[in-house]
C-alpha cells in the first residue's frame, strides 16, 4: 500500500473539514433569545468509526488482514480548536523559561559617575553601564518564568484520538504485523528495506506506533532521521500531526480502540501511571534518608575509632 504525499496536518485533513467548507458563508443572524430555548444541544464528541477498514501488512508486505479504528473524534466545527489547544499546550509547556538578562541594576560596574556632569561638551552620563552603552544592562529583557499552561485530561486524549481518526480517514496510516522478533541484529538498511516493502518512502517523515521497541528495532531505526517510533508512554499530538504516514500494529490499534475509543470513560491508566510516580518517589525518598542516615553517623565517629560502618546499614532490616 503507497503512502500518500499529502501532509499528516489538521489544517488538511477531511475531518476536520465540514460539508459545507466549500461554500459561501452566510451573513450571521442574531436569533431572538426566546427561540433559543428550543434548540437542541450539540454533542461536543461524536465516533469515528471508518467504513473502510485498514489493511494489515505481513513483514514482506503482503495483505494478510483488515482492522478497524474506532475512537472518539470532536465534531467537525471544534475539532480545530481542540487539536490546536493541545498542540500549543504541549509545544509550551516544553519551554524551559531560564532565559535572563541583566539590567542596568544587576551589572557589574558602573557605580562611579565617569565624567563631571559640566564643562566637558559631552551628553551628561551617571553610569558606564546604561543600556546606551556597550556592556551596560538590557532594557526589558526576558526574566525566567513558568510557561507552562493546563489543558484537562478528557481534552487531550480527544485531540490525540481526533489527530489519529484524522490521519487513518485521508488514507495516511497503514497497520503492519508484529515486527520486533523480524530482526535478528541491529541493521538499518534491513529497516530501510521493510519500509520500502510497506510502501514507505525512507525520506518523508514517518510515525511507528508500538506496544513496545526491541534493542534491534530501536538501533536499526534510531539511524533513520525522518523516522520516530514512540510507544503508548511517549505518544504525543506533535509527532501524530508532524507525520505524513502514520505506522500501527495490531496490538497498538486494540490499545487505541481501549484507550481512545467510544467505550472507553476511567482514567485506569492515568492513575496507575500516577501510583507507579508515586512508589518511585517514595523509593527514592527512602534511599535519600538512608545516605543521610549514615552520613551523620559517619561524622559523627571519631577519626581514631576504626570501627566499621557496615552496622549502620542494620537500621533498615
Amino acid at each position: 500500500m503507497a503512502a500518500s504525499s499529502s501532509s499528516l496536518s489538521f489544517f488538511s485533513s477531511t475531518i476536520f473539514l465540514t460539508s459545507s467548507s466549500n461554500k459561501v458563508p452566510k451573513p450571521i443572524q442574531l436569533a431572538k433569545p426566546n427561540s433559543l430555548i428550543n434548540l437542541p444541544p450539540k454533542p461536543l464528541i461524536v465516533s469515528s468509526q471508518l467504513a473502510s477498514p485498514l489493511p494489515i501488512l505481513s513483514f514482506t508486505g503482503e495483505k494478510i488482514g483488515e482492522t478497524y479504528l474506532d475512537l472518539k473524534s470532536a465534531a467537525p466545527d471544534t475539532a480545530r480548536a481542540v487539536v490546536h489547544r493541545a498542540l500549543i499546550t504541549d509545544m509550551q509547556n516544553k519551554r524551559r523559561g531560564t532565559a535572563s538578562t541583566l539590567t542596568r541594576g544587576e551589572v557589574r560596574g558602573g557605580g562611579r559617575k565617569p565624567y563631571s556632569q559640566k564643562k566637558t561638551g559631552r551628553a551628561r552620563r551617571g553610569s558606564n553601564r546604561t543600556p546606551l552603552r556597550p556592556g551596560g544592562g538590557v532594557v526589558f529583557g526576558p526574566k525566567p518564568r513558568d510557561w507552562s499552561i493546563k489543558i484537562n485530561k478528557k481534552e487531550k486524549r480527544l485531540a490525540i484520538s481526533t489527530a489519529i481518526a484524522s490521519a487513518a480517514a485521508a488514507e495516511n496510516t497503514i497497520v503492519v504485523e508484529e515486527f520486533d522478533g523480524k530482526f535478528e541484529r541491529p541493521k538499518t538498511k534491513e529497516f530501510i528495506e521493510a519500509m520500502r516493502r510497506w510502501g514507505l518512502d525512507p525520506k518523508q517523515k514517518a510515525t511507528f506506533l508500538v506496544m513496545e521497541v526491541s534493542e534491534n528495532v530501536e538501533k536499526s531505526s534510531r539511524n533513520i532521521g525522518t523516522l520516530k517510533m514512540l510507544t503508548p508512554r511517549t505518544l504525543n499530538l506533535f509527532d501524530i500531526l508532524d507525520a505524513e504516514t502514520l505506522v500501527l500494529t495490531p496490538s497498538t490499534v486494540d490499545f487505541l480502540n481501549g484507550r481512545y475509543g467510544v467505550e472507553f470513560e476511567g482514567d485506569g491508566d492515568e492513575e496507575e501511571e500516577e501510583s507507579e510516580v508515586a512508589a518511585a518517589a517514595a523509593a527514592a525518598a527512602a534511599a535519600a534518608f538512608d545516605c543521610l542516615y549514615v552520613a551523620l553517623h559517619v561524622t559523627s565517629i571519631s577519626v581514631l575509632d576504626r570501627q566499621p560502618v557496615s552496622h549502620l546499614f542494620a537500621f533498615r532490616s
